[in-house]
């Protein structure tokens, strides 16, 4: 959306419908330490969230405060508009090329999206006894009256729609687009509208008696605080993608940290098994040379030791190296049987 909504006209988000509330508090609190009457009062408010495309009807049901129309009924509104229309392009001839290239457009008052026209709107209102002047007509302008004055203003944009609201004694932001109803104060209310118009908006006062409701008699009574602002729909969703992002980058980073830990000690304990392995066939080799030296110097043998003894190290043993080879094996072995290996 530009300027004030930067998602405007978008609409292909998909949330509920219904009351909600903002965080409300006593002036200068935060919001969960609102005042319980204050926060009924907020809550109080019907609030339509984007739907689809259907921001025409979500406007009609925020202004109204309920859900008075659907896209079904909208719909049969523009039709019979189309058929009026029709009608009266028919008058000229059917088989004018002007008819004939009427019949070939697409309707003007809805589109399969979901987009209804102003035409639909205020044909919608009229059931309510309610009229649509245009506020930032020339003529309307000229009769300098004060927007707190009024009740309410509908305000359009490249298709979108949407509703700002007098309820009780203050005014309230009901677009659709937001995730709930944003508070907007008396000082605030001209310079909003005169931002809207700067942005290229369209803002129609709705002028008649809107139907009673339960949020503008519980805020007669009571003036509400919000503390923090209302986001666009599209910011909290793209915030929660993001959080869920990181969520999920930080999972991975954990579960490959915790996997390599695991190759790590996995591969660790492998090597230490094969050194120990190494290290016991060398020894089972050595005792085994020993104990034949052993076996052949007590038999008392007449042939040379470097004939009977197998060669594992390369090299021929004298008598002296394999009393000190006898030595060190009987200490090797005290020593195990020492420490209860055997």
């Amino acid at each position: 959306m530009i300027g004030l909504y930067e998602a405007r006209g978008q609409g292909r988000l998909e949330a509920g419908r219904g009351r909600v509330g903002g965080g409300v508090g006593p002036r200068g609190g935060a919001g969960g330490g609102a005042v319980g009457s204050r926060q009924i009062n907020m809550e109080s408010i019907f609030h339509e969230k984007q739907e689809g495309s259907l921001c025409a009807q979500h406007c009609l049901n925020n202004l109204l405060q309920g859900e008075y129309f659907s896209p079904v009924e909208l719909s049969s509104i523009a039709h019979q508009l189309d058929e009026e229309e029709r009608m009266r392009m028919a008058e000229g001839g059917v088989t004018s090329e002007d008819y004939r290239t009427f019949l070939q457009q697409p309707s003007g008052n809805m589109d399969d999206s979901g987009f209804f026209s102003i035409q639909v709107i205020s044909n919608a209102l009229k059931v309510w006894g309610l009229e649509l002047i245009l506020f930032n007509s020339p003529e309307y302008q000229r009769l300098r009256i004060d927007p707190i004055n009024e009740r309410s203003f509908i305000c359009n944009y490249k298709e979108h729609w949407f509703t700002v609201r007098k309820l009780g004694k203050q005014w309230f932001n009901l677009n659709s687009l937001l995730t709930g109803p944003e508070l907007i104060s008396d000082t605030y209310l001209a310079l909003f509208l005169a931002q809207l118009q700067q942005e290229g908006y369209s803002i129609f006062v709705v002028k008649g008696d809107l139907p009673d409701c339960e949020a503008d008699q519980l805020l007669q009574m009571i003036r509400v605080q919000q503390m923090h602002r209302p986001k666009l729909i599209g910011e909290e969703l793209a915030q929660l993608k993001e959080q869920r992002a990181q969520k999920t980058d930080l999972e991975r980073v954990l579960e490959a940290n915790d996997g390599s830990a695991m190759l790590d000690e996995d591969e660790e304990d492998l090597q230490r098994a094969l050194a120990l392995s190494r290290q016991e066939i060398d020894m089972e080799d050595e005792e085994a040379d020993l104990r034949r030296a052993i076996q052949l110097s007590m038999q008392g043998s007449s042939r040379s030791i470097s004939q009977d003894i197998p060669q594992t190290s390369g090299t021929n043993l004298t008598s002296e190296e394999l009393r000190k080879r006898r030595e060190a094996y009987f200490e090797n072995h005290n020593s195990e049987v020492y420490e209860g290996k055997f």
